[in-house]
């Protein structure tokens, strides 16, 4: 079920049953309400729109603002806060009548959102919080609990002993929680031993690719590696591939088709937290056509997060599985 928080403070749970209900709901839509919405006019302002997690996010913006209604205009930052920022003040002067939000850097952007909201504008934002911003709704994933599960899975792997490596991915405040959660799984498994770590920074000159290279190289007896991204994870790979070992267990998160290619083709990457990027943003529409429409809003949705391993990939690479109702019809089950 779609865990929400209201603005009044108050958990809901089955606010919506399944991941499908929100199709369910446009459909339940009266004629009128759709023509009326029609008019609508909405900007995004998206963090980035490269990798499957920006095209999933940009596609489910799209979808549900051709099916709901309403006109959009969007920007793409490029994963440049100061980009983004001077963005989302074009937007705001254009006077949409409620905002979308991707924060590549969720602290650095917080000035604008700020300033969009004490212009009156209704903010949504998806994949990631932005700290001291009273917005409207946030869709994002359980970021603590895919860092914990993903752990989980290398620490089983290795029966509770073992030495990995840690690439981190602290340029966001949501997306450093994936760490604390995988700190907080280790506790519980004394035997598994962090022996070199490397955090990602945007703005820096090692690659991941570059900084998995050095890790085998100066640590050849690594077990495995735990990813907070799927783009490192994909990269660690190729750089197993290259030192020779095969033997290497990597984990990753976000999901998408060509994380899923790799685990499907029995690669050191076995394990990809997938998120359900395109209901976040399918998500985010609805509830500004619900605010509009003068009805009450989720302070926060947990969307969808499932646990991709090679057995669910058996019948083909899925594009589509953060559609909502589109898991159900595979088979796979919410790991989050």
């Amino acid at each position: 079920m779609t865990e929400e928080m209201t603005q009044g403070g108050l958990n809901r749970r089955m606010f919506m049953a399944g991941t499908a209900a929100v199709a369910a709901s446009v459909a339940l839509w009266p004629k009128e309400m759709r023509a009326q919405a029609a008019g609508r006019k909405f900007a995004a302002s998206l963090g980035w729109t490269t990798y499957d997690s920006g095209r999933h996010l940009q596609d489910g913006f799209n979808a549900a603002v051709a099916e709901l209604g309403g006109e959009l205009t969007m920007t793409d930052a490029g994963f440049d806060a100061r980009v983004q920022s001077d963005q989302i003040d074009s937007l705001v002067a254009t006077k949409p009548e409620a905002l979308f939000i991707t924060p590549a850097d969720a602290v650095a952007i917080a000035p604008a959102v700020e300033r969009a909201i004490a212009a009156g504008i209704p903010v949504f934002c998806a994949d990631s919080a932005v700290p001291g911003a009273i917005v409207t709704t946030t869709a994002m994933s359980n970021n603590f609990g895919m860092g914990q599960y993903s752990c989980e899975y290398i620490c089983k792997a290795l029966n509770g002993k073992g030495k990995i490596a840690r690439v981190m991915l602290p340029q966001n405040e949501s997306w450093d929680q994936r760490t604390l959660g995988m700190e907080w799984t280790l506790r519980r498994y004394p035997e598994v031993e962090i022996v070199t770590e490397w955090a990602f920074a945007l703005a820096g000159n090692v690659s991941p690719r570059q900084a998995v290279d050095n890790i085998l190289t100066s640590h050849p007896d690594v077990d495995a590696i735990w990813c907070a991204w799927d783009g490192a994870a994909v990269e660690g790979t190729l750089a197993a591939r290259a030192a020779g070992r095969n033997d290497l267990i990597l984990t990753g998160i976000d999901g998408g088709s060509q994380a899923f290619n790799y685990i499907a083709a029995d690669t050191p990457l076995k394990l990809s937290m997938a998120q359900s990027f395109y209901e976040m943003a399918y998500l985010d529409v609805f509830y500004a056509h619900e605010l509009l429409a003068g009805r009450n809003t989720p302070r926060l949705i947990s969307t969808p997060t499932y646990a991709v391993t090679k057995d669910m990939l058996q019948d083909g690479i899925p594009d589509n599985f953060d559609v909502p109702g589109e898991a159900e019809k595979m088979g796979w089950s919410r790991a989050l």
